[in-house]
């Protein structure tokens, strides 16, 4: 397995029991999710509400940390902590384009994952 992967699943497979139809409706749940990550995120930036962006921040580390993106879980965490004392406001839309980067490039890592577990 490449090192320079942003997606890990081994604490799924331990959670799991590397039980692969159940690696697939957590992956598959993780992409249901991501919508609502991806356009929650954009639209409370635009519409600058601060509140809804750290919560949604605090709802999207739970699900990138459970695929081992602890980096962006921990960024996620940092917007969070901004958010509720409306710190660095100018530093949000730096934390949202980090979270579609990464998430851009882990859809892909764990769409490969998906095939390999047919």
């Amino acid at each position: 397995m490449s090192q320079n992967r942003y997606t890990n699943l081994d604490y799924l497979k331990e959670v799991t029991g590397g039980e692969p139809e159940m690696l697939k409706e957590f992956i598959q749940m993780f992409f249901d999710q991501l919508p609502e990550f991806k356009n929650g995120l954009e639209q409370y930036l635009a519409e600058k509400k601060w509140k809804e962006l750290g919560e949604l921040a605090h709802k999207a580390k739970a699900s990138v940390m459970t695929f081992g993106m602890n980096d962006l879980g921990h960024k996620l965490k940092e917007l969070q902590l901004k958010t509720q004392k409306l710190e660095d406001i100018e530093s949000y839309p730096e934390y949202v384009k980090l979270f579609q980067e990464t998430i851009k490039i882990a859809e892909t890592e764990l769409n490969d994952d998906l095939k390999s577990l047919n």
